[in-house]
């Protein structure tokens, strides 16, 4: 039964042995069994067809006996598996010279030639052992025959992926790459979907998930995209006529309340079997605070609420909300917008969303009464949307995840001693998970890796005026990058109630504590005395003519270089025992 998958009769052959199945074939095709080329070619095949049921023997005694091996002996397997792909690639190389010959037999014309191009298989054999990803800048692919590319239509057969609109071979990567990463010993049971941006990576989910007069529970703070996605689109009369409800507070008995007031309030809609779905922003832009995550989606699981967290500041360094060992403390859907550090650059646009298989993808007519295919976000949204993520912005992300976790690290040191310094000014208010006295603290010490800040707060100086301000922040040059986005390599400031949240309207600005002179400071990797130095010198010039002395409220240089040393060794030495400590944790090490 397995080597059928071999066969370009897979779903109408009538053999049942390696040998059948092989002859069928050369008959499928129209080859002379007796032919020299024919006896050839029926031996090869009958191989192979015996060689896949190997394989899936193979695969059979995978995962469970994987779990029961040592460290060394997985090495071994690994190394041998790995070799046994050379080998097949060799026997594929071996095959490609009489195959070009065959094809140059053919005698087609030049001009036929020429609007063909080289006919790709010829060249492609090698790219598989290529040190990164191969870029696959193609819109679509060859197909090996009618029944294999029916079953690819209906998701059975993932090795021709039709169309660069559903799958790509360079996106794939990328999409295993990230559930690798935030799912770690769990990775077998979720999937990805990758799109070409943040936004549509959150519209996707919510499309797939909102119906028409549903509620969706939202975090207060979250990004200004996505609050006018919610609140201009999915709630308009027109489209979806969702109801909106929002709680404020970081912990689980906020939502609780709010929970009880939705069921309350909207009690008329849960009668007519709409459904609360919660949509949560950790950590939270632009004020980089820290929900209770894991507390919120016990919750809203035992009231039967599925779960969509946007997770992009904290990145899979700082937090893994689905390596969670309590299912129930996960979210169903998580999402990242790659752009931000993931990327690092500001060189590419991308987003992606993560969920259990099930939620995913399933084949097409499969139902087990549970689960249906037409119930998972491929069919649902990924498969006639579109927004398909190109093979060159995957690779951008994935080229830029390789230094994330050095690059994040160094923003989390920057956030903490930029905080430290700004906070021990008397007229500056800052907002940090990491500032003293701040409501996020216990989440961050509890769910971030090494308790580390998320790597962006937001600044207020209320005593200044207006114009002092503006001058303050356009002085801010060149040490500050002025652009809008996050997760670059260099710091950026932003106004959010000007810019990034300027969709929000009066009364949600006022909620969300964004005010005119409320600056968000997206860290970068730069050196800590440079920005801090610079931000000082800005204030002396833009803000002492106004308010004389306010420079003067800042530590001395001696006291913000004791600050960056001391905040720079502390974090690389938990750093440090902290990976030895993973490393000596290794099974069988």
């Amino acid at each position: 039964e397995m080597g059928e998958l071999l066969s370009p009769k897979r779903n109408t052959t009538q053999a049942d042995t390696a040998a059948d199945l092989a002859a069928e074939q050369l008959a499928h095709f129209n080859i002379d069994p007796e032919s020299p080329h024919g006896r050839s070619l029926l031996s090869v095949a009958t191989h192979l067809y015996s060689c896949q049921a190997d394989a899936e023997t193979l695969l059979g005694l995978g995962f469970e006996e994987l779990r029961k091996l040592d460290h060394p002996d997985r090495i071994a397997l690994f190394n041998a598996k790995k070799f046994l792909t050379f080998q097949i690639a060799k026997l594929l190389d071996g095959l490609q010279s009489p195959f070009r010959a065959s094809y140059q037999s053919l005698g087609q014309s030049p001009g036929t030639l020429t609007a063909k191009g080289p006919y790709p298989i010829f060249d492609n054999v090698t790219a598989i052992f290529s040190a990164t990803p191969v870029i696959a800048r193609t819109a679509t692919y060859i197909f090996a025959c009618s029944e294999w590319i029916e079953d690819a239509f209906k998701g059975k057969e993932f090795m021709l992926e039709i169309y660069s609109r559903l799958l790509n071979p360079t996106s794939i990567a990328l999409a295993n790459h990230v559930v690798d990463l935030e799912c770690g010993p769990a990775a077998g049971r979720y999937m990805a979907w990758n799109f070409n941006s943040g936004m549509a990576a959150i519209d996707a989910t919510l499309s797939h998930l909102l119906g028409h007069r549903d509620i969706l529970i939202s975090s207060r703070n979250i990004y200004g995209g996505a609050w006018q996605l919610i609140n201009d689109w999915f709630a308009k009369p027109a489209n979806l006529d969702i109801a909106v409800e929002t709680f404020d507070g970081l912990d689980a008995a906020s939502l609780e309340a709010c929970i009880a007031r939705v069921r309350e309030k909207h009690a008329g809609r849960l009668a007519d079997g709409r459904r609360i779905y919660l949509y949560l922003e950790s950590p939270c832009n632009p004020h980089g605070d820290i929900l209770d995550v894991p507390a919120m989606c016990s919750l809203a699981h035992a009231e039967d609420i599925r779960v969509v967290l946007d997770a992009t500041v904290g990145t899979p360094f700082l937090t893994n909300p689905l390596r969670r060992e309590d299912r129930a403390e996960r979210p169903d859907f998580l999402i990242h917008s790659y752009t931000k550090d993931m990327v690092g650059t500001g060189s590419a646009i991308a987003g992606c969303v993560i969920a259990r298989n099930e939620d995913m993808f399933l084949p097409k007519g499969f139902d087990d009464g549970t689960h249906s295919w037409d119930g998972t976000l491929f069919w649902n949204v990924y498969y006639v949307k579109g927004a398909f993520l190109a093979a060159d912005a995957a690779y951008e992300v994935l080229q830029g995840m390789k230094t994330m976790e050095l690059r994040v690290l160094q923003k989390c040191i920057n956030t903490a001693a930029l905080t430290e310094v700004l906070s021990a000014h008397p007229s500056i208010t800052v907002n940090s998970s990491c500032a003293a006295g701040s409501p996020s603290s216990s989440n961050r010490e509890q769910y971030h890796f090494l308790g580390l800040p998320a790597p962006l707060l937001t600044v207020d100086l209320p005593e200044v005026p207006r114009g002092a301000f503006q001058s303050l922040f356009d002085s801010l040059s060149p040490a500050f990058g002025h652009m809008i986005s996050l997760g670059q390599s260099n710091t950026i400031v932003s106004c959010p109630a000007l810019t990034t949240h300027s969709e929000l309207d009066r009364e949600a600005l006022a909620a969300s504590g964004l005010t005119p002179t409320l600056m968000r400071i997206a860290v970068g990797d730069e050196n800590p005395a440079d920005l801090l130095r610079h931000f000082i010198d800005a204030a002396k010039l833009a803000v002492d003519p106004h308010l004389p002395g306010f420079s003067s409220g800042f530590p001395p240089p001696e006291s913000i270089a004791e600050i960056i040393e001391r905040t720079y060794t502390d974090t690389h030495s938990a750093f440090i025992r902290e990976r030895l400590a993973g490393a000596a944790a290794t099974p069988g090490a």
